[in-house]
């Protein structure tokens, strides 16, 4: 049974139950106050050891760009992110975490759009090339300008997605931005993605 079944069987099943119905209008909880954990809230974990457990999840790899805003003298903007994923199909919208330390994000907040190239396994150097700060990333990038937002789109890319800027909002030490996609698409053959384990980047393997 795929998720729409899923979702229409556990309608019904609610509704049998005498669960009330949702249909009409659902009042919205209050929002909390969007912060960052104070000192007297942090739990006693070493930061080393959260980065070693938490390397055990594998991920995927991609880049974020923005067009240069209007007026930036400095060209378009571009970091390398692994904190990415798919967040609602209806309406279509993803995620991405950044450090709220970053100085590439502002370029992207002012842009009010970007996109997101997914990278494959050829594009480790590519990827290390936007986790530095401060040089010209673009430097020798083969780019064409996504469709809706005008981002970057980087050559040689598997995947990308077009998006404007959602909703932003604070997560401890990271920004959790939402992303409303506006277009995407895939490059031709497609290929093995990026993977990033344990502090270093990997491959895809089959048995």
């Amino acid at each position: 049974m795929g998720h729409a079944g899923m979702a229409a069987a556990a309608v019904r099943y609610l509704r049998s139950a005498g669960a009330p119905d949702t249909t009409g209008r659902v009042e919205p909880l209050p929002r909390p106050d969007l912060r960052a954990v104070g000192d007297d809230e942090r739990a006693p974990i070493d930061p080393a050891e959260f980065r070693r457990v938490l390397g055990n999840f594998a991920t995927g790899v991609t880049v974020v760009t923005a067009p240069a805003g209007e007026g930036e003298p400095a060209g378009p903007a571009g970091f390398a992110c692994q904190s990415f994923s798919a967040l609602s199909l209806d309406p279509p919208l993803i995620a991405f975490m950044v450090a709220r330390t970053s100085t590439t994000w502002p370029r992207i907040a002012r842009a009010g759009v970007f996109c997101v190239n997914v990278l494959g396994a050829h594009q480790g150097d590519l990827c290390r090339g936007f986790a530095v700060s401060g040089a010209d990333k673009f430097a020798g990038v083969a780019h064409d300008p996504a469709p809706v937002s005008g981002s970057p789109r980087l050559v040689g890319a598997p995947a990308w997605i077009d998006c404007t800027i959602h909703a932003v909002h604070t997560g401890g030490d990271h920004l959790i931005v939402v992303g409303r996609v506006d277009a995407l698409g895939t490059a031709d053959g497609e290929g093995a993605p990026l993977l990033f384990h344990r502090g270093r980047f990997g491959r895809l393997t089959t048995d």
